[in-house]
Formats: C-alpha cells, sequence, structure tokens
C-alpha cells in the first residue's frame, strides 16, 4: 500500500497567512495530508487550522471531505486548492511546474471522483473587472479569468464611502498573534467604485409587504448599494437584531460623531449607524471608563479599542458615549440567544431599572470582562473629579484617576502614572503680562512624546499638588526643573500682594544684569536737553537705528 502513496517535500501550509512551515504532502486512497518538517512546528503553535492536529503537527484531510482540488500559480511558485465540503479552504504552496502532472495523475488514479483543475489567473493587472460571490469568497475577475480573490471571513467592516463607492475593511493583521519578528505589512482596506444603477428584484424581496412588491414598480438603486448589501450578507456583518443579548438604541457618540445603535452580542458588539457600521470583538476592548462632565449634567462612557476602528484614514482608539445623567430605562437582557450567550448570565442581570449610562457600563463591564474605571477621590476647587485644560487647540477635561490621567472627548487620551518621568509646572511665575490666572502642566513621558495641557485655573493648583504628591509623581518648575513648585502660601486672590510680587521680581532682575533699579525721579538726568532730536519714539522714525542691532544677547 505504500507505493500506492505519493509524495511532494518542501511544501508550505499556507491555510492561515504568516505560517512558514514546511512540510511533506502525502497523497493517499484515503485522502491527502500534510506532516511538517523536522523543526517546523513551533511555527504552528497559537494557529487554529481545521484539522491540523498539534504538537506532532499533522494535517489530515479524508477522502470523503473533499469537495474541488484546484491547481494555481502563487507567490512561491505553484499551489494547490482543496476545497472541503463544509466550506473550508485548505492552501498548500511550493509546488514546482514540473510537479503537475505528477500530481495530476496521483489525484485521477487516488482520489477516484476528483479531478485536478486548472486555474489560470489574469496578470493584465486592469483595475477594473467583475465581481463574483462564491460560497464565502469574492473573486474578482478581469475577462473572465480571476484577478485576485476576498476571503469574506476576513472582513470586519463595509461602508457606502458614496454613492458609487464601496469600502472594505479587514480584520487586523493576526501576524501580531505569533511570536515572530518583521510580520511584512498586510492589506487593511480596498475601495471599489461602482457606477451605475440596477433594478433588482432583490428589492422586492427585502419588502416587508407584499403588496408593495409589484413587478412594475420596482425601484431603481444603484450599483454600490447592492454590491454593499452582498459584502454584509456574505461577511455576516448583518446579524439578526433578534439574536443579541440586548440592544440600546441613539446612543449619542461623539467618537466617532452621530448617533449608534449598540448591538450586544455574544462574543461581539455591532455600532450600526446611518453611514458607518462597525463589528467589534470583545477582545479588542481593552478600557472602561466612566466619568461626569464638568455640567454634571452628563456623563461620558469610554471604551478604549485596540486595534482602533477606522473611517478611512481617520482611528478611533477610543469610543466616547455621551448620557444624560438623569436618563432612566427599563432594559431586559436576552441570554437565551444563544449558547455562547448564557456564560454571562453569572456576570450580569436578567433586568435592569436604572439611569441608562450605568446599564450600559455594567453591560459592557460584564460581556467583555474589563475593569470599570469611576474616577478617583480626586476633587477639583469646585469638588468636580475633572478640571477645564486644553490640548493643543482641543478643549477637554483632564481627569486625574487612581492610576493615570484621562483626558477626553477630543482627542481621547489615557496617560498611565507608570509612563510619566516627571511633570513640568509652567507659567506659575508673576509678571504684567501673567497674572497668574492659568497655567500649564506638561508631561515628560518615559521616551515616548511628550503632552503639554494648558490654560488650566490656577486654582486648581492646589488640588493637582496633593494629588500629585500622593501618587509620588515628580514634580518641576519650568526654570529649575530639579524643584518642586509649590503656591501654598501666596495670597493668589490679591492683586495688590501679587502687584507687588511683581515689582519685586523686575526689581532683582534688574539687579542682576547690573542696572540700578533706584528712583529715577530722584536724581539728575544730565543727558537730557529740551528739544533733542533724540527723544522722538523710535516707532515714529523711520530711519531710526538701535544700538543692539546685531547683538543677539
Amino acid at each position: 500500500m505504500g507505493d500506492a502513496k505519493v509524495r511532494f517535500s518542501d511544501i508550505y501550509l499556507a491555510t492561515e497567512p504568516y505560517i512558514r512551515s514546511v512540510g511533506q504532502v502525502l497523497i493517499g486512497a484515503a485522502g491527502i495530508g500534510w506532516k511538517a518538517a523536522e523543526g517546523e512546528t513551533e511555527a504552528l503553535e497559537g494557529v487554529t487550522i481545521p484539522g491540523l492536529t498539534m504538537p506532532a503537527g499533522v494535517l489530515a484531510l479524508q477522502r470523503d471531505d473533499l469537495r474541488r482540488l484546484q491547481w494555481q500559480r502563487v507567490a512561491r511558485g505553484y499551489g494547490l486548492r482543496v476545497f472541503m465540503k463544509n466550506g473550508t479552504l485548505h492552501k498548500l504552496d511550493g509546488f514546482t511546474a514540473d510537479d503537475y502532472e505528477n500530481l495530476r495523475d496521483a489525484v485521477t488514479r487516488l482520489l477516484r471522483g476528483l479531478t485536478l483543475e486548472t486555474r489560470d489567473i489574469s496578470t493584465k493587472g486592469w483595475n477594473w473587472g467583475k465581481p463574483d460571490f462564491e460560497s464565502t469568497t469574492m473573486t474578482f475577475r478581469v475577462d473572465n479569468r480571476p484577478m485576485f480573490d476576498l476571503p469574506m471571513s476576513h472582513v470586519s467592516n463595509t461602508n457606502l464611502a458614496n454613492k458609487n463607492e464601496v469600502s472594505i475593511e479587514f480584520q487586523p493583521p493576526r501576524g501580531r498573534l505569533l511570536k515572530r519578528k518583521n510580520v511584512p505589512d498586510e492589506l487593511v482596506e480596498v475601495r471599489f467604485y461602482v457606477p451605475g444603477t440596477t433594478t433588482t428584484a432583490a428589492s422586492a424581496k427585502k419588502g416587508s409587504d407584499d403588496e408593495a412588491s409589484v413587478a412594475g414598480d420596482e425601484e431603481e438603486v444603484s450599483a454600490a448599494s447592492v454590491f454593499h448589501d452582498t459584502i454584509k450578507d456574505r461577511a455576516d456583518l448583518g446579524q439578526v437584531i433578534g439574536d443579541s443579548i440586548v440592544q440600546f438604541s441613539e446612543i449619542l457618540c461623539l467618537i466617532p460623531r452621530g448617533r449608534y445603535n449598540i448591538d450586544m452580542f455574544s462574543n461581539f458588539l455591532r455600532l450600526r449607524g446611518k453611514t458607518y457600521d462597525y463589528k467589534i470583538p470583545y477582545e479588542h476592548v481593552q478600557r472602561l471608563f466612566l466619568v461626569p462632565k464638568p455640567d454634571e449634567l452628563h456623563m461620558m462612557f469610554i471604551v478604549g479599542l485596540n486595534p482602533p476602528i477606522r473611517q478611512g484614514q481617520t482611528r478611533y482608539p477610543y469610543l466616547v458615549l455621551q448620557f444624560v445623567r438623569d436618563e432612566e430605562q427599563a432594559v431586559d437582557l436576552n441570554f437565551d440567544a444563544d449558547e455562547a450567550a448564557r456564560k454571562h448570565a453569572a456576570q450580569l442581570r436578567p433586568h435592569y431599572d436604572e439611569p441608562l449610562y450605568r446599564i450600559v457600563a455594567t453591560v459592557f463591564k460584564g460581556v467583555t470582562g474589563k475593569r470599570l474605571v469611576e474616577g478617583s477621590n480626586f476633587r477639583g476647587y469646585h469638588g468636580s473629579q475633572g478640571i477645564k485644560a486644553s490640548l493643543k487647540a482641543s478643549e477637554g477635561t483632564l481627569y486625574p484617576l487612581e492610576k493615570g490621567f484621562l483626558f477626553a472627548p477630543k482627542p481621547t487620551l489615557y496617560i498611565p502614572h507608570s509612563e510619566i518621568a516627571s511633570i513640568v509646572f509652567s507659567r506659575v511665575e508673576a509678571s504684567s503680562s501673567n497674572k497668574m490666572r492659568t497655567f500649564d502642566l506638561k508631561f515628560n513621558m518615559h521616551g515616548a512624546q511628550d503632552y503639554q495641557f494648558v490654560s488650566i485655573n490656577r486654582e486648581e493648583h492646589a488640588s493637582l499638588e496633593d494629588y500629585m504628591t500622593e501618587h509620588a509623581i515628580k514634580m518641576l518648575s519650568e526654570l529649575n526643573e530639579t524643584a518642586a513648585v509649590s503656591y501654598k502660601g501666596m495670597d493668589m486672590d490679591s492683586d495688590e500682594e501679587g502687584g507687588r510680587a511683581t515689582a519685586r521680581a523686575i526689581t532683582q532682575g534688574a539687579a542682576a544684569l547690573g542696572i540700578n533699579s533706584g528712583d529715577e525721579d530722584s536724581e539728575e538726568d544730565e543727558d537730557f536737553v529740551a528739544g533733542s532730536e533724540s527723544d522722538v519714539m523710535e516707532e515714529f522714525d523711520e530711519d531710526y537705528v538701535s544700538p543692539d542691532d546685531g547683538d543677539d544677547e
């Protein structure tokens, strides 16, 4: 029986991307097998491939489960595509052109009922063609020859960018899950221009009323919208609402801006807006924050995402939801949606009747298993949990939390204490132009970009200083970055005292430069001559030349 089997060496298992494990292909009457070569099983660790057994590194495909076999040109020479009856596609790359006849004869002789199909790839390089859908794969064809395939299982989102343009976003690169360096770039988005309109029966089928589905009343719809709906159906992005655990309707989202419906499923959530539709797995949720806005009328619920969601070239690493603080709702959770949904019953209640922001935060915490951060014991001058500040040109609120600083709403930024080297207080010295009504905070980071928050009310300094002292954060001044800054002992509300402090600072600065700071009226100015041309103000004298011109110091 051993003589009836055919072997091919140095073949790559390419079912999943970034797998560079070489092995041997064995074809026999029982089916097709692949076994990793010695020392190659390490590259398969952490990878889930149907039919692959570990740690042996053996892929066994039974004859009765095979549907089609296809030979085509690939990056590593030639490849064998094995289509299974359950819809799975396995890829074996690394064959040479001389292997074709041996492989074709082996399939015909050993795998009765199957033939080796040859697939000719279009190499014209055209960027226009026709998309065809087969099962969960979209094939882009040029002159009826396939140019490339897009597996719908890798699609994470699709949107109508405009009336004739459809964008398709793919799941984040899975190479980051493997213990490999120098992972190559991976396609994350592709856009198709789909011109024209069509009158399809799909429009009538989608109608809820049979009376509206009259043959003579077919509406013209754009071909792009039909293509967009097909992508959503094939990629399983249009889940039925009844299968969700809970749905929150018309939630105001500050980032990305708009109102969205939030559907919570057992393993992911869907964010559905008028233009954009996102499918976010729960494992992408990294942090949860619930903080009040300074007006005390609204609450912000912030969800940290990694990888972030995208709208074209814009990336959103945080979702910022806003709620009216006094808005209450009664919400029922559906733990019978599927088997996986029942695992959340231990962390959640079947019924909630409380403020909406509290329900949403509790459900997110239960389904994601992440800790919900609800502020700290910090209180500003007016008793609020945050202080008003600006990051560059964006106004927002800076929240000192137990283990870091949170700035919201836009741009949302979280700075852990562990990444802060020191905090520098700027513009704390009194002067004629700065009455010390505001000051700035500069965050010096450990090997990362520094951040500077400006226009912070001077009344917040005392509470910030106490907070940083409590959390052992190093504080520096702008002029002397080795000494801490303190307003303690200074009467911040006395303009008169502030004026005297300013005068003292000017006097000390003049003395340091060797300038007599005494009363000028008590001495006679011997150089003054009445009517002299020198007393003309320099801004009115176009021929005036400063004596300090050319002296940078």
